[in-house]
């Protein structure tokens, strides 16, 4: 211990000497992360708001074959446009947004009591777009509701008599619940900043100095190689704790001023540091392959090249559940980076942890660490680590 000890204090104090690196690696992720989260609440609230309070200009074609229905509209904040010369090619080119079409039998139909047509042209691959689009189909929708009731009483019929069921919903979501299907990018985000928190210590701790040819004077010491690796992982291991560290504390005061924005968050001292426990496994995970990929290449160049590949990892159970949703299942707390994922979930949603859980995410964490730690320390025991070309 007192040779791992020696080994890990070593390498926190040349990576704190190098304070411009030490900076950026301690500031930047802890100050980005929550600042782009704000940012990116202060932005949607600002456009959701705008796009349901300001007037909805609408581009309206036949408008005169419908003079009630247009006046009505322009009585609900809606502003009547001229209709473009081609309203298909105005919507492919982004110049409007949605476009309401009567069409020329609207009248008769309409006399007819008969159901009159009407046309929302719109591009649904355009999220810009959604508010606008429903703002308009929802007062379509109520105009059409009420018309139909008038007619119905003037011929002395109930309006209820046309609606045999009333449907009513009883959402069982709680508010936590909804706060975390909001928040459903917090785990890639907290997931990646812990996974590479410790890599630019790890990749310098070997591949740098391998490169440097400072490697083999520590391996020549008396102390056995694992040791001399486990100190590397273990200074990592303390410089990404003190990373993530920052991390949480940045968010749990980012998040004290996002309920001006519509978003909250649990964010008591005992929430986070369940999400520290959470990560933890991830962290040693992360150094622990990190050390094992330094080890096998013969400069940091090669090292960082990794890290393209690697970064995605973090990606793939975001990327999984958006196509593919699917339920809480035990076996999938054994499954790194997934695991991770559902349990920060289940701290965001507020929902209740069994015990099986957290035993089968920790053993499953740890073990995965322990059998990476393992195949790095194997590579430590080659006799070509100490050369560096």
């Amino acid at each position: 211990m007192k040779a791992l000890w020696t080994v890990c204090m070593k390498e926190l104090v040349d990576l704190f000497r190098d304070r411009r690196t030490m900076m950026v690696s301690l500031l930047m992720g802890p100050l980005l992360m929550p600042a782009l989260i704000l940012g990116i609440g202060k932005l949607a609230s600002d456009r959701i708001s705008t796009a349901l309070e300001k007037p909805l200009e609408v581009p309206v074609v036949g408008a005169s074959n419908a003079p009630n229905l247009v006046a009505w509209l322009e009585g609900q904040n809606i502003v009547i446009k001229p209709a473009p010369a081609d309203p298909d090619d105005a919507i492919r080119s982004q110049r409007e947004d949605v476009i309401l079409r009567i069409g020329d039998k609207f009248g008769e139909q309409w006399r007819g009591s008969l159901p009159a047509t009407i046309e929302i042209l719109h591009d649904s691959s355009r999220e810009d777009a959604q508010i606008p689009v429903e703002r308009l189909r929802g007062l379509l929708n109520n105009y059409g509701q009420g018309v139909g009731a008038l007619r119905l009483i003037a011929r002395g019929i109930s309006p209820t008599t046309s609606q045999p069921l009333r449907i009513s919903d009883r959402d069982l979501a709680t508010p936590e619940a909804r706060r975390g299907q909001a928040l459903a990018f917090l785990p890639y985000i907290l997931i990646l900043t812990t996974f590479i928190g410790g890599a630019g210590l790890v990749i310098d701790a070997t591949a740098g100095e391998r490169e440097r040819n400072s490697l083999e004077p520590l391996l020549a010491t008396p102390a056995k190689r694992s040791t001399i690796m486990s100190g590397k992982i273990a200074a990592a291991c303390l410089f990404g704790l003190l990373s993530l560290a920052l991390t949480l504390v940045m968010f749990k005061l980012s998040f004290q001023f996002a309920p001006s924005l519509g978003i909250k968050l649990d964010v008591s001292v005992w929430s986070l540091i369940r999400i520290a426990v959470v990560l933890l496994p991830m962290l040693m995970i992360s150094t622990c392959l990190l050390t094992f990929i330094a080890a096998g290449v013969k400069s940091v160049k090669e090292a960082q090249s990794y890290m393209s590949v690697l970064m995605l990892l973090p990606m793939l159970p975001t990327i999984i559940l958006m196509v593919n949703p699917v339920k809480n299942q035990l076996w999938m707390m054994t499954v790194p980076f997934l695991a991770q994922n559902q349990m920060i979930l289940k701290l965001v949603r507020s929902e209740n942890i069994s015990a099986n859980e957290w035993l089968a995410y920790l053993g499953a964490g740890f073990a995965a660490a322990a059998v990476l730690w393992w195949l790095a320390s194997r590579r430590y025991l080659d006799e070509r680590l100490a050369i560096s070309a």
